[in-house]
């Protein structure tokens, strides 16, 4: 097993630490004094700053005042504290909007913004990117030997799209180099002889807007590639000066919470031009799902920010260590709910636990939002005794850094054909919900606590036993011989309803679904039946089945009328005029097989199906126990070592049986054995030699 090292050579411990915003306290320079001091009490051994510094930085075009940064590098270096220094250009100066107009980001309804909020500026615009490039230069010649820095945070939380006359133009000829300069190719492509709406010239085209063309699929999804690629080239562009001049030092940009709703960046994109993934953790405690769904939604997302890399560590760029301000209710976290939160995230891959922010903004619209320093400013709150208790953690963890794990399964979670499947009209207009379904199945695993990576159609499919697919709608060119591939040379491939429908088009596939699955899962779908929301059919399990599943098991919202062409029927539907026939199929094909899920079903099902799977496949835990209920673990290792992580989401006081296995308790270094207790939102870390 891998060990990728620490994220850099000058911090080989786990990094604890939060945003900074010192340019907001420069009028009283106690502040600073008393921040340091209780950075210190805290644990914490990082702080990221500058992010939104630019105005401080850049009073006016062309004046500049460094003068507070470097006096809080040095300062942050003395202390023993390394720093993340962010780019700045995710909140632009008020003088530039005024000056530059054109920087200002046009809507779809293709209304330019005034000024304000962040992110309200045009990637493509040759005058922002110039007023960055100079603001970057400057930073990364002035600090690039300072022993304080240890990464680069490229801007903040990319998201958005502009429709501005430079954006449409560059759209064009990002179509132009996509189709070959050749207006036919895009027109077949788009099916755009469906309303007449063929093009005739480049000239015509535009953007999708909400009071123009909003029908054609294939441009609506390539505007939303376009964005990514747009966001990207401007991110690249952030990154050039910076590897030019500071090569050695690694690079990051954090990702969006949202990762459900998309923001319409595609992350696989960035991934190569990254150093390490970072990220933003905003879960929903104490909500209207449980605690444990909404660890496992956690769990889900973690992992695709660790899959992103190919299994590299990755860090959890920001948390809240309390209540989030912009959640529809800003609930606090219960007692032992902030650490359990934050060695979640180190469990399935973070080398880091940060959080926005340090100290709470004394004015707008975040000065609600939680912190390590509460506007008290003393340490004699319960948030700042939780965040000195994980820090004092993760000072125990330095042996963990760098490892990872290696999964058996793998789920398909794909940004493109997220957004296909939201563009579709039909089967349903709501409750398609694919983000959901993607997560249920992963909880399937999640619930036995065995490891999952999240992955993309176009990532290697080899090195699994399973590939779980829940409602691939897209199957890009060549995923589906890669698939046939990958269950021919014996592994077992998961797959649902509403899959092979389109191309990477959106244009349907001819000749049956699941178009390029049809072989590999032995099945025709003829129609599908949207159901309404009070609607339940049942499924009916066949007695004899290779998962040794029993009974019946509700169907609802989506219900696939499917024929078996060689598949082994193992369930059929109990009711309505598709009696009788297949709702979940096998299709041994190779040395492997595929199951077809015809109908979208509940927890219970699932459970029972992948519990069935686990056990017919002899997949590994990440400890091979059987958990109590809301406890769950998650396991890296290095080539002598594994590190258990037992998670407790429930409020009730549970026991595990170790039964004869002997670890070591990493918090205090003791031997463990037999029957250990883990509180209500409790932890414990263990390990053993390998």
């Amino acid at each position: 097993m891998k060990n990728y090292g620490p994220i850099s050579s000058k911090c080989e411990s786990m990094l604890h630490g939060a945003d900074y915003n010192p340019e907001q306290w420069l009028d009283t320079p106690e502040i600073l004094d008393e921040d340091i001091r209780l950075m210190k009490l805290a644990n914490c051994n990082v702080v990221a700053v500058g992010m939104f510094s630019w105005s401080s930085l850049e009073t006016q075009e062309g004046e500049y005042n460094f003068k507070w940064l470097d006096e809080l590098m040095d300062r942050m270096h003395k202390n023993g504290n390394h720093v993340i220094l962010a780019t700045p250009s995710g909140a632009k100066p008020v003088w530039m909007a005024h000056k530059y107009p054109e920087v200002l980001r046009v809507v779809s309804n293709r209304v330019r913004n005034l000024y304000g909020e962040r992110h309200n500026h045009c990637y493509t615009s040759p005058i922002y990117r110039e007023k960055v490039l100079n603001i970057n230069r400057l930073l990364a010649e002035r600090y690039k030997e300072h022993p304080a820095l240890i990464m680069w945070h490229v801007s903040n939380e990319f998201e958005g799209e502009c429709h501005c006359e430079l954006c449409q133009e560059a759209f064009k000829d990002w179509l132009k180099e996509k189709y070959h300069n050749n207006l036919d190719e895009l027109n077949k492509a788009w099916w755009c002889k469906f309303w007449s709406h063929t093009y005739t010239d480049w000239s015509q085209i535009e953007s999708p807007a909400p009071h123009g063309e909003p029908a054609l699929h294939g441009l609506n999804l390539d505007w939303k590639r376009f964005v990514t690629h747009q966001t990207l080239d401007f991110f690249k562009f952030e990154r050039r000066i910076l590897k030019d001049i500071t090569p050695d030092i690694p690079l990051t940009t954090n990702f969006h919470d949202f990762l459900e709703l998309s923001r319409g960046i595609d992350y696989w994109k960035f991934a190569p031009y990254l150093d390490v993934v970072s990220w933003d953790n905003y879960p929903y405690w104490h909500g209207e799902r449980t605690d444990e769904h909404e660890a496992s939604r956690r769990g889900f997302i973690h992992d695709i920010n660790r899959s992103l890399k190919g299994g590299k560590p990755f860090m959890m760029m920001e948390s809240s260590p309390s209540a989030t301000n912009w959640q529809p209710v800003a609930k606090l976290r219960r007692p032992g709910v902030h650490a359990l939160a934050s060695i979640q995230a180190i469990a399935h891959g973070s080398d880091t636990v940060q959080y926005f922010q340090w100290r709470k903004s004394r004015g707008s619209s975040e000065k609600f939002h939680g912190a390590v320093v509460d506007h008290c400013g003393h340490e004699n709150t319960r948030v700042f005794k939780e965040v000195s208790k994980v820090g004092d953690i993760l000072s125990k963890l330095q042996v963990v850094v760098g490892t990872s794990v290696e999964p058996e399964v793998a789920v398909i979670y794909d940004w493109e054909n997220y957004w296909a499947i939201d563009d579709a009209q039909g089967p349903r207009i709501e409750k398609k919900d694919y983000f959901e379904t993607c997560q249920k199945h992963y909880k399937g695993f999640w619930d036995m606590s065995i490891p999952v990576d999240v992955i993309n159609m176009d990532c290697d499919f080899s090195k699994y036993k399973v590939l779980v697919a829940p409602m691939l709608y897209m199957v890009r060119e060549g995923v589906g011989e890669r698939i046939e591939k990958f269950v021919k040379n014996g592994g077992t491939l998961v797959t649902t309803y509403w899959s092979g429908i389109v191309d990477d088009n959106d244009l349907c596939f001819l000749g049956g679904f699941p178009g390029p699955l049809k072989k590999v899962t032995g099945i025709w779908s003829e129609e599908i039946d949207a159901l309404y929301d009070d609607d339940i059919n049942h499924v009916i399990i066949e007695e004899s089945n290779n998962l040794s599943m029993k009974g019946e098991y509700e169907a609802r919202i989506f219900c696939d009328l499917i024929h078996s062409e060689g598949a082994e029927v193992l369930a059929t539907y109990k009711s309505d005029f598709y009696k009788g026939m297949p709702a979940l199929t096998y299709n041994k094909f190779g040395k492997g097989g595929a199951y077809y899920i015809a109908f979208r079903n509940n927890d219970e099902f699932l459970s029972d199906f992948y519990k069935g799977l686990a056990k017919r496949l002899n997949l590994n835990k990440a400890i091979d126990l059987e958990l109590p209920c809301g406890i769950n673990a998650q396991v890296r290792r290095d080539e002598k070592n594994e590190f258990i992580f037992l998670m407790n989401f429930s409020k009730e006081n549970e026991k595990v049986d170790l039964k004869d296995m002997i670890f070591i308790d990493m918090e205090t270094t003791e031997n463990i054995t037999g029957s250990i207790n883990l509180k209500g939102y409790g932890i414990r870390i263990i390990s053993r030699k390998l």
